[in-house]
């Protein structure tokens, strides 16, 4: 089983209960265990500036599927979810499923990038994956820690847990 670190953003359509239905979804994932869950953080968007605030989390897994197995496991759980891919790069959607980290691997092909490129200047990405996985290193051995001290949480807002949730896997 590898280690594997998921993003998750929504900001369309009860973004809470997105992120909520996909982390369901990826729990029953065949040869996935979902094993740790970042509290919720509401950020500003990174695209035009006229859409809704996103909430973003990241999961932590055990994971057998191969890289573009998973890929396509949370691509179909994307469409299941009313995700519509458009041309317009980072603009409002219903959900958004990214694999950040898959163990040590370093893949760059044409659809899978690992690590996941920019996460290491996107608040709404390290912020979430330090509460869950702190001492984490790269695959180049870069520690999460240097990244968060070059990454200002600018605009990123933890969010309380919902009223009747469960606390996220990540805070016990």
């Amino acid at each position: 089983m590898t280690p594997v670190y998921i993003g998750l953003g929504s900001n369309l359509a009860e973004p809470r209960q997105q992120l909520e239905a996909a982390l369901a979804a990826i729990a029953r994932l065949p040869g996935c265990r979902l094993t740790r869950v970042s509290s919720f953080y509401a950020s500003d968007p990174l695209g035009p500036a006229d859409q809704p605030r996103y909430v973003n989390a990241v999961a932590a897994l055990e994971c057998s599927l191969a890289p573009l197995a998973l890929l396509d496991a949370l691509q179909a759980i994307e469409q299941e979810q009313g995700r519509v891919r458009k041309a317009e790069r980072w603009g409002p959607r219903t959900l958004d499923l990214d694999i950040l980290l898959f163990g040590d691997l370093q893949l760059d092909e044409e659809r899978l990038r690992v690590p996941h490129y920019h996460m290491h200047a996107r608040a709404f990405v390290l912020y979430p994956l330090a509460e869950i996985a702190a001492d984490l290193q790269l695959p180049d051995g870069r520690p999460l820690q240097a990244l968060l001290a070059d990454c200002p949480c600018v605009g990123l807002e933890r969010l309380p847990p919902a009223t009747g949730a469960a606390p996220p896997t990540g805070s016990a």
